[in-house]
Formats: C-alpha cells, structure tokens, sequence
C-alpha cells in the first residue's frame, strides 16, 4: 500500500469516537504503554483499549493521581515516569524490560503545552524536552521489547505545529522565549519523530504515526489562565465554552490515536500523519487550517531531529 500523504477514506471522523472506532475489535492478548494514560486524551485511550481487551501499561509522572483515576478499569496497570527526567525513563524502561513483555503498542499522549520557559536536565527547554525527547528515550529504552511484537508507535503531535518548524540555531529557545512558538516546534518534533523511527524500523515490522487528535479542553490547558481563553475566544467570562462545535470531547479527541494504534487500513503503512481517524492531507498553504505542513514530514529534517536526539540523549537503538 502507498503510504503518501493522502486520505484513504477510513469510514471515521471527526465526530467519531474512540470507541466506535474499536468496536468488534478483540485486542486480547495485547499490551499498549499509554503515557499520559490518566488524564484527558490520555485516559480516553486507555479506557478504550483496556474496553477492548488490552492490557494497558500507563507510565505516570503522578503516579497516586493516575491509579485513582484508573481504578476500577480491568487490566490496567500504572508505574512511575517522568518524561522531563530521561533518569526517570530508563527506570521505567528497566523495570518494563525485567518483566520480560513485549509491547504491541506504544501510544505517546503525554505532553506540556505553552507553559511559560521552563528549563529542564542541561538547560533544555522543557516543552521539547518532554513532549519529544522523553518519547524518543522511551521509545529507544523499550526497543528490546518494542522490535520482536512489530508494535504500532503512535506519536501525539498536534495542529500546533503549523506554529514552528523546528528552530535549528536555537532548539532550546535561549533567545526571544515564545510559549506557543516552543510548542509548536515540540509537536513537530512528534510528526517528525514518527516519520524517521518508521524509517529505521518498518523492515523489523514495527510501524510508526503522528496525528493531530482535534481541539479539545483538557487539563492540557492548565498553563493558560482563564483571560487567556477568553482572549482566544474558547470561553466566556463565567467559564461557558463559547463554541462547543469548534472542540471534540475527549472521547472523540482520543479516537484518531486508537485508530492509528489497531486499524487494519494500516497495515503496511506508517510514517504519516493522520487527523480526523484518516491519513492528513499536506497543508495548502500558509493559512491552511488542518493538514501536516512541510518541514513535518520532511525525512531529510526527520534524520537530522533523530541525530540531535541520539546525541541530547545517548540513546539509539535503531541507527545500527
């Protein structure tokens, strides 16, 4: 199958919703890692996975928080990470490894969005930290166990990244701070990361995707304070979501990374970006209001993201 960069028509959409998008599928016998896994997007996917069959692993920076949040749901088990502490994700990594499973998917959910400049390890600027380089130090940590399942890899960019490419003379922002711009870039960092793991690894039959889940206020948002969103015109002054069409709910918000974990309209595809439950189409235009931009899927960027990576980290369990 083709895996440019064009719809294929996947019988879901924006309104669909994470369920709908599993229904009659039997993910018995899987294992998913869902980072992120307790809150917003996050606890959708695990919900739905776990709905279906899976066994779901969900790293947590908050662990206390996220095993109150999961209780009750069968086969859903939390441990402790932090994705700014890449000391953090080898523990986590170290401890998966031990228990001798293999991972059938890999969903990165977890993210920080416009906090204000943060610095994090070495002085690295936070967003990108977290959001890209934890994922890519996970991903490399879990490798052992990620290659012999031929696992899906689901990276969580976001429209965001139509924001920034990525700021080569200075990734870390240590001129002109730009909370949103910071943002951007770390979200294209997630397409990017996506379009060269899947590079590297589609012989192993592991296969990797990005995707923009849709508009959705989640505790995502709890950087920004409320003037902010009245400002940006997402609430009113009492807190009322002034445009309830414009946002999915987070049910609908989750269902574009279950479909990328399990759809079979998939198979033999990977390195792409989907939005709405189907393959993205490249963005026309500056203006353009969905689809990925360029310098997101570009594999000349990719390979060089991937390198930067692999020296920030240490890490890099592919490019052998």
């Amino acid at each position: 199958m083709s895996t440019e960069q064009h719809k294929i028509g996947s019988g879901y959409g924006a309104t669909s919703t994470a369920t709908e998008v599993l229904d009659g599928v039997d993910l018995t016998g899987r294992l998913a890692i869902v980072t992120g896994g307790y809150s917003g997007l996050g606890l959708e996917t695990t919900r739905a996975l776990a709905g279906a069959g899976a066994r779901v692993v969900v790293p947590a920076r908050r662990a206390a928080a996220a095993r109150t949040a999961l209780e009750g749901l069968p086969g859903v088990e939390v441990d402790e990470m932090d994705l700014g502490e890449l000391d953090s994700v080898r523990g986590f990594a170290e401890r998966f490894l031990a228990s001798g499973r293999t991972v059938d998917i890999l969903i990165g959910s977890a993210g920080i969005m416009a906090c204000p400049e943060t610095r994090v390890g070495p002085g690295w600027e936070a967003q990108f930290a977290t959001n890209h380089l934890g994922h890519y130090a996970l991903v490399n940590r879990l490798w052992p166990a990620i290659e012999p399942g031929g696992a899906r890899v689901v990276s969580v960019s976001s429209r965001a990244h139509h924001f920034s490419g990525i700021r080569w003379d200075d990734v870390d922002w240590r001129q002109g701070y730009d909370k949103w711009l910071a943002y951007g870039q770390a979200k294209t960092a997630n397409a990017l990361f996506a379009v060269h793991l899947d590079a590297l690894a589609r012989d192993t039959g592991v296969r990797a995707f990005s995707l923009h889940p849709g508009g959705i206020l989640t505790p995502l948002q709890r950087h920004l304070d409320r003037t902010e969103m009245i400002e940006r015109g997402w609430i009113d002054e009492s807190g009322t979501v002034l445009n309830p069409g414009a946002f999915k709910t987070p049910e609908q918000g989750a269902a574009t990374q279950v479909w990328a974990a399990t759809s079979h309209r998939l198979d033999g595809m990977g390195g792409v970006y989907l939005e709405d439950c189907d393959i993205a189409e490249p963005a026309a235009g500056e203006e353009a209001p969905g689809g990925v931009k360029d310098w997101a899927a570009d594999p000349e960027q990719a390979a060089r993201l991937w390198e930067l990576s692999a020296e920030r980290t240490g890490l890099d369990a592919l490019s052998r």
